[in-house]
């Protein structure tokens, strides 16, 4: 692991591939010129190309923390920012009462200072430990509330956050920010225009092939240049949800367990409840005729 940043392209694309994640260059030049920059990197792509995996590889390649933030409707500044420690503070008031202190201006001063401050994911990004400035994951922000965004703002401009109580609090050095969206939502230009933009694509057989020789690393040479072709054929039908490099790899790992050499109908059938993951998809899919989508790879 380095905690030097890469100084190049093909540094990128060198550190990444170590760590089992293959890039693509168009990728590996958007991550270089956001690192130069000290720009946040927003990816949008299809569920299950590699968005969340790329920050968690980049973590792990610079040695440094990952800070990750789950997006979810209702997610609120109390659990993405911070919140107050009421449970301690009402302790710190009982027992400044029975010490007999009276000062209400220095006690309400006390209670509300950082030793009373419980940091979460956004607020613990700008905070530096002796790794350096940690990863910030924020993942799936379009399951988020639209007012959400604002409180992303201040941070991803000037990496700092402002608390009311105690002041503007910045880092000192800025965090690597990922953000990562499956387009199920617009996400308002006023965030994008604080980032560098990058759409994560299905990637082309050549690098799907080298993906799943690295995540599945014992497979039969055969049958993963044979799945890949079948996950590139299914890809170009009409379906809600199509399949994702996860689930290659898923599909390609279940096909090792249940000791396949090769592809036919009937392994094609009763495993495809690990490509599709609508019930509407697999019945589409069993009426197309397997054998032909066979004959393709």
């Amino acid at each position: 692991m380095s905690e030097e940043t890469p100084q190049s392209v093909n540094d990128f694309l060198g550190l990444l591939s170590q760590n089992s994640y293959i890039a693509d260059r168009n990728l590996a030049t958007t991550l270089f010129v956001s690192f130069q920059l000290g720009r946040p990197l927003f990816i949008e792509g299809e569920a299950g190309v590699g968005k969340t995996e790329l920050a968690k590889v980049l973590s792990l390649s610079l040695g440094r923390n990952l800070v990750r933030l789950q997006c979810y409707e209702g997610l609120d500044i109390s659990s993405a920012v911070y919140e107050w420690n009421y449970a301690r503070q009402m302790i710190e008031i009982r027992l400044s009462e029975a010490a007999g202190e009276i000062d209400q201006q220095k006690l309400e001063v006390e209670l509300f200072s950082k030793k009373f401050l419980i940091p979460r994911p956004l607020l613990q990004s700008i905070e530096t430990d002796s790794k350096g400035p940690p990863v910030l994951l924020i993942d799936e922000i379009d399951r988020a509330d639209e007012p959400f965004e604002a409180f992303l703002l201040e941070l991803l401009s000037d990496f700092q956050i402002t608390i009311p109580e105690i002041g503007t609090l910045k880092a000192t050095k800025p965090p690597i920010v990922v953000i990562t969206s499956n387009r199920t939502r617009e996400i308002h230009d006023a965030l994008k225009r604080r980032c560098l933009y990058h759409w994560l694509d299905y990637p082309k057989a050549d690098r799907e092939l080298a993906i799943l020789k690295t995540r599945v690393p014992g497979l039969d040479a055969n049958l993963a240049k044979n799945i890949v072709n079948f996950v590139q054929n299914i890809r170009k039908l009409n379906l809600f949800k199509l399949p994702g490099v996860a689930e290659t790899i898923d599909w390609a790992r279940s096909l090792e367990v249940l000791n396949a050499k090769s592809l036919d109908a009937s392994l094609v059938d009763t495993t495809l409840g690990v490509l599709l993951k609508y019930q509407d998809d697999i019945e589409s899919f069993r009426k197309e005729d397997i054998e032909k989508l066979l004959e393709k790879i």
